[in-house]
């Protein structure tokens, strides 16, 4: 199954930060709004790494998702990671194998996101409940 949403980061907090020779290790809590196929909120907790090279960079991290997804209510949980090498992006965001509860208990799969020119973000979840 497929479900889209636009979402909007409602919070970004810097909470921790290590930089040296160039290279900044941040930790970063986000959260989030998501509207469409996916409604609720959730919160992430982010370590980023960026260098002095412009264009690289790469993040790991937990997403903690509230959310009614095409009717089914519940959380889980996303992993994500990320790499930019001098500009040129790879991306994975995966559900934590048994992290559902409720109507997502059983809940698989892995998502992608999308920017549009505008500056908004898009979600899209190919899951599947067992």
């Amino acid at each position: 199954m497929r479900a889209q949403a636009e979402f909007t980061i409602t919070t970004w907090e810097e909470l921790a930060s290590d930089e040296r020779d160039g290279v900044t290790i941040a930790r970063n809590h986000v959260a989030k709004t998501f509207t469409g196929d996916i409604e609720g909120e959730s919160t992430a907790e982010l370590l980023m790494a960026t260098t002095s090279q412009d264009g690289s960079a790469a993040y790991v991290g937990f997403e903690r998702m509230t959310v009614r997804v095409q009717g089914r209510t519940g959380t889980f949980l996303l992993r994500h990671a990320a790499t930019m090498a001098r500009g040129a992006p790879t991306a994975e965001w995966a559900i934590v194998p048994d992290s559902g509860t409720g109507d997502l208990a059983g809940i698989s799969g892995s998502g992608t996101i999308a920017q549009d020119a505008a500056g908004g973000h898009t979600f899209t979840l190919e899951y599947e409940v067992a």
